[in-house]
């Protein structure tokens, strides 16, 4: 008999506090790299093509989230952000710049819960990996490594069985440093006399739908 209750307590409590989410969404990042920006600006802008303080970026992320108590929460999320920049140079053609950010960050949350929705809170940090391709005449490619912190809130609204609609807002600091090329060195700006850099602060929303079980 003590056995059945202690099976019983068991799985009752792991009902509660073992659960999965998974998430999947797209968004747009609204950030602000200033070497970045200064570095076309200064270059290749024609004025009306300006950089402003804030650019908007896609990105796509997908996330599992992992019940360790009723109301906190363990995630690892996998989040890219892409971006580009094109400008006419004249007879020889396009100047192109684009360069695609991987961001994943192990999050804690605070979760509150209730029928038919979840809210949660949190925060976190990881790995950043950038690969960048500058277009002059020719593509040179250039890469580099650091890490971020971020911090983020999401709603989630009870579509049907375990599915829910999901929306949320972000705010990132992140330094990856300066991309580099393994033969010719940085993409250096001989305005501000400095590599070009792509740390950033940004913030995002995102919107896509989470799974529970």
């Amino acid at each position: 008999m003590k056995k059945i209750i202690i099976i019983f307590l068991f799985t009752f409590v792991s009902s509660i506090y073992s659960q999965f989410d998974f998430t999947l969404g797209m968004g747009l990042d609204f950030n602000s790299t200033s070497s970045f920006r200064e570095y076309i600006n200064s270059n290749y802008s024609r004025g009306s093509s300006d950089i402003a303080t804030f650019k908007s970026s896609v990105f796509f992320s997908g996330e599992v989230g992992y019940d360790i108590k009723e109301n906190i929460q363990l995630a690892i999320e996998y989040n890219v952000l892409i971006d580009s920049y094109t400008q006419s140079i004249g007879v020889a053609g396009n100047y192109e710049m684009s360069y695609v950010s991987h961001r994943p960050s192990i999050i804690a949350y605070y979760v509150l819960k209730g029928k038919g929705y979840k809210f949660k809170f949190g925060g976190g940090a990881g790995f950043r990996y950038v690969q960048l391709d500058e277009k002059k005449y020719i593509i040179t490619n250039y890469s580099t490594n650091g890490y971020g912190i971020v911090l983020k809130a999401e709603g989630n609204t009870l579509l049907s069985g375990n599915f829910y609609a999901n929306i949320g807002v972000s705010l990132r600091y992140d330094t990856p440093g300066a991309p580099k090329n393994s033969l010719i060195g940085y993409i250096y700006n001989p305005i501000t006399k400095e590599n070009l850099n792509l740390n950033s602060v940004s913030v995002g929303i995102k919107i896509g739908v989470s799974y529970s079980i």
